[in-house]
C-alpha cells in the first residue's frame, strides 16, 4: 500500500508503538562494526527443527523486468526501523527499488523507484539501505526519519523512513549526484553496498567496472552532509598513482562512530593480473583504511597485499569488537582477505594484535613485471584454507577423472600463495572468488569466536599475449572459463576452475566451507562443509550430499546458539550449532539465496529473514523471493 498525508503518517506510527522489539536489526550487518549476531534467543537449538514458513514476499521484479533478472544478484539484507521510523521491514531489490514492509505479515507498506538508468554492463545489485535519524530536520516533519541508498547509476538518495518520498532538502530534491566532476557515466561505476552514517555524515563507496583496461575509474570515496548531501571529503585510496585506477570499496564499510572513524575495504588496482605499468606496492588498495569521519584525514593503513596481481580485493565489512587477553580489553578489528587470512587489529591505531610475518614469495617470470619480494602473514588464526595444491591431492570420482586432474595439477606453474600468473597454465588458489567473500562473518559476544563460509575451489590463470586488441570482457560465472582483453596491456588474461573432463573439481573437498575462528585463541575450532551438490550435476541427485559448494552470501549467529545462513549453489538455508558446526535445520527455497540473512523480534515472535533471488555468478536462476520463518504460533 502506499502511505499518503500526515495523518496516515501518525496513525501508522500509533499502531506500530509497542510492537518492535528492543533488539531490532536497524543497520546491515546487524550494528555498525558488522558483527552479524543477534541477542535473541526465542528460536534456539532445541526448537529450531520447528521452523515453518510465516510469510512470503514477492516484489514483482521477475514480472516487471523479465530477461534482465538473468543479470541480477539478490543480495538484499533487510533492517528493521524502529517506532519512531515506522516500524517497518526495509530492504532493496537489485534495480534499487525500496520497499516497506509490515513485519509480521510481510504486507507491503510502500515502496519506491528511482527508475535508475540500467545502462552498461554492471550486473545489478543492492545489499542494503541504511537509515538515520536526522535531528536538524525538527520533530514530527518529513524527513526526520531517513533512508539513504545509493544506486546502480551513481546517484545517493535520501528518502522518508515513514512513507518512502524523496527529502526534498537533501541535494537536488532528495538525490546527490556520485559521479560529480569525475564524468563517469553509469555502467563503468556503479554501487552495491549499503552507505554507512554516523555523526551527520553519509559515506558511500563504489564497484568498478574490472579487468578491461589497464587504466580504470577511481575508486574515489566520498562523504557528504547527512542533512544537506553537501559534499564534505572525497578520499581516493590510488592518489599518486596516475596510471592505474579503481581500488575502489565496493565491499561494505564499518563505522567506530565513538572514535570518530570509518573503515574502507579497499579492492586491487588495475589492471587486476598485470602490474607493470603500475610499479611499487600501490598503497593504498588492498588495504584496510581507517579515515577520520569528519574530515576524511587517514588515522592509519593496513596494506594485506602488495601489488596485487591476483584480484585479492578486500571482500568483507571490517569486523568491530572487543579484543581481551590477560584481562586487557582494546578495541579491535578482525579483517578477512580472499587469501583466507584474519587479521586481528587495533582498530584506533592500526597496530597488529596477532603479530604478522613477511612471507617470501615467488617472483614474476613476466618482462617488466617486478612483485613484491614479501607479502604479510598472520602467525594467528591459522589461514581459513590451505593453499598447497600437488598433483599427489588430486580429487577425483575414479581412477580416470583423478588421473587427469593429476595430470593438470602436474603441467600447472605452482610455487605456492601468491604464485604471479604467466604465459603457463598456472594455479590460483585461492582464486578472486576467495577464500572469504563480501558474506564476511559472524562474531560470538564475549567469546571472541568468529563464523565464516570460505569457498575452496581451486582455479587457473594465464597472460595471453595480444596485439593490440581491444578490451572484451566476458562475465564470470562459477565453473566455466572466462578470458578478458585488459586494454592497454599486452596481455589479456583466461581464468576457469580447475576441474576434470566430469565438471567436478580437482580439489579435494569440501568446496565450500564453514569455520569457527577462536580470535583470542588464535585457532579454528571446528569446520563442516557447507552446501550439497546435488543439483550441480547434468542430473540432479535425490539425496543431498554435502561435498560443499562456492558460495556467495553470508550468515548471522544469535544468542540460541545458532548460525544461519544460505549463500550455498542448493536452493538451502541452514542453521548451524554454534558450538560444533551441527546442522540442526534447513529448508529449501525456489532460488539460491546469496543474500545475508537477519532476524528480528516483533510482537513476542522472533522471525528470521532471507532475500532469495539467485546470483548471476551462479547462472542457476533468478527470482524476487523475500522468505520469514518463525515458530508455530
Amino acid at each position: 500500500m502506499t502511505l499518503a498525508g500526515a495523518g496516515y503518517r501518525w496513525l501508522l506510527l500509533a499502531l506500530c508503538a509497542g510492537s518492535a522489539a528492543a533488539s531490532d536489526w536497524p543497520v546491515y550487518g546487524g550494528d555498525a562494526g558488522g558483527r552479524h549476531y543477534s541477542p535473541l534467543d526465542q528460536i534456539n537449538r532445541a526448537n529450531v527443527a520447528q521452523l515453518e514458513v510465516a510469510w512470503v514476499f514477492r516484489s514483482g521484479d521477475s514480472e516487471t523486468f523479465g530477461a534482465a533478472m538473468a543479470q541480477t544478484s539478490a543480495q538484499s539484507t533487510p533492517i528493521l526501523l524502529p517506532e519512531a521510523a515506522g516500524a517497518s521491514l526495509v530492504y532493496c531489490t537489485p534495480f534499487n527499488r525500496v520497499i516497506a514492509l509490515d513485519p509480521g505479515s510481510g504486507e507491503q507498506r510502500w515502496d519506491f523507484d528511482p527508475r535508475i538508468d540500467r545502462g552498461g554492463d554492471r550486473p545489478f545489485r543492492c545489499r542494503g539501505v541504511s537509515y538515520a535519524e536526522d535531528r536538524e530536520t525538527p520533530a514530527g516533519e518529513h524527513c526526520r526519519q531517513r533512508l539513504f541508498l545509493a544506486t546502480h547509476d551513481r546517484r545517493l538518495w535520501a528518502i522518508d523512513a515513514i512513507d518512502g518520498k524523496p527529502c526534498a532538502g537533501f541535494g537536488d530534491q532528495g538525490r546527490v549526484a556520485l559521479y560529480g566532476s569525475s564524468g563517469q557515466a553509469p555502467g563503468e561505476v556503479s554501487n552495491s553496498s549499503a552507505p554507512v552514517l554516523a555523526n551527520g555524515v553519509v559515506v558511500t563507496g563504489s564497484t568498478v567496472i574490472d579487468f578491461t583496461r589497464a587504466t580504470t575509474p577511481r575508486g574515489v570515496v566520498q562523504a557528504f552532509a547527512s542533512h544537506s548531501g553537501v559534499p564534505l571529503w572525497q578520499f581516493d585510496p590510488l592518489a599518486g598513482h596516475p596510471d592505474s585506477g579503481s581500488a575502489n570499496v565496493w565491499a561494505p564499510m564499518s563505522v567506530d562512530a565513538e572514535h570518530g572513524l570509518v573503515y574502507l575495504p579497499t579492492s586491487a588496482p588495475s589492471p587486476d593480473y598485470y602490474g607493470a605499468g603500475r610499479p611499487g606496492d600501490n598503497l593504498h588498495a588492498n588495504s584496510v583504511v581507517a579515515l577520520e569521519l569528519g574530515s576524511g584525514a587517514v588515522r592509519w593503513h593496513f596494506q594485506h597485499v602488495r601489488h596485487d596481481l591476483w584480484d585479492y580485493d578486500t571482500p568483507a565489512q571490517p569486523i568491530l569488537f572487543d579484543w581481551q587477553r590477560d584481562g586487557t580489553r582494546v578495541p579491535a578489528l578482525a579483517q578477512l582477505t580472499k587469501q583466507g587470512f584474519v587479521f586481528v587489529l587495533n582498530r584506533l591505531t592500526g597496530e597488529a594484535l596477532w603479530e604478522i610475518t613477511e612471507q617470501p614469495v615467488p617472483p614474476s617470470q613476466i618482462p617488466g613485471e617486478i612483485t613484491a619480494r614479501t607479502q604479510p602473514k598472520p602467525i594467528a588464526p591459522p589461514p581459513l584454507l590451505d593453499g598447497f595444491l600437488m598433483p599427489a591431492d588430486a580429487w577425483g570420482l575414479t581412477p580416470v577423472d583423478r588421473g587427469h586432474c593429476r595430470r593438470q595439477l602436474a603441467a600447472l606453474h605452482n610455487l605456492g600463495l601468491f604464485t604471479p600468473l604467466s604465459e603457463t597454465r598456472t594455479l590460483m588458489y585461492p582464486g578472486s572468488l576467495g577464500g572469504p567473500n563480501w558474506g564476511g562473518g559472524a562474531l560470538l559476544p564475549g567469546r571472541g569466536v568468529l563464523l565464516v563460509n570460505v569457498n575452496t575451489v581451486a582455479f587457473t590463470g594465464r597472460l595471453v599475449p595480444v596485439a593490440g586488441e581491444p578490451g572484451e570482457r566476458e562475465l564470470p560465472t562459477a565453473g566455466k572459463r572466462f578470458r578478458v582483453n585488459m586494454a592497454g596491456t599486452p596481455y589479456a588474461v583466461e581464468i576457469e576452475s580447475l576441474q576434470s573432463f566430469l565438471g567436478l573439481p580437482c580439489n579435494p573437498p569440501p568446496w565450500g566451507k564453514l569455520l569457527a575462528v577462536d580470535l583470542y585463541g588464535g585457532r579454528i575450532l571446528w569446520e563442516s562443509a557447507l552446501g550439497s551438490v546435488h543439483e550441480m550435476g547434468p542430473v540432479r541427485a535425490p539425496l543431498h550430499i554435502e561435498w560443499g559448494t562456492p558460495n556467495l552470501g553470508g550468515g548471522i549467529a544469535t544468542a540460541g546458539g545458532l548460525f544461519f545462513i544460505g549463500a550455498t549453489m542448493d536452493r538451502q538455508i541452514r542453521a548451524f550449532d554454534v558450538d560444533n558446526g551441527t546442522t540442526l535445520w534447513r529448508q529449501t527455497l525456489p532460488v539460491d539465496a546469496t543474500a545475508t540473512p537477519m532476524t528480528y523480534s516483533y510482537r513476542g515472535r522472533q522471525y528470521l529473514l532471507i532475500n532469495a533471488g539467485g546470483h548471476a555468478m551462479f547462472n542457476r536462476g533468478s527470482g524476487d523471493y523475500l522468505y520469514a520463518f518463525g515458530l508455530p504460533e
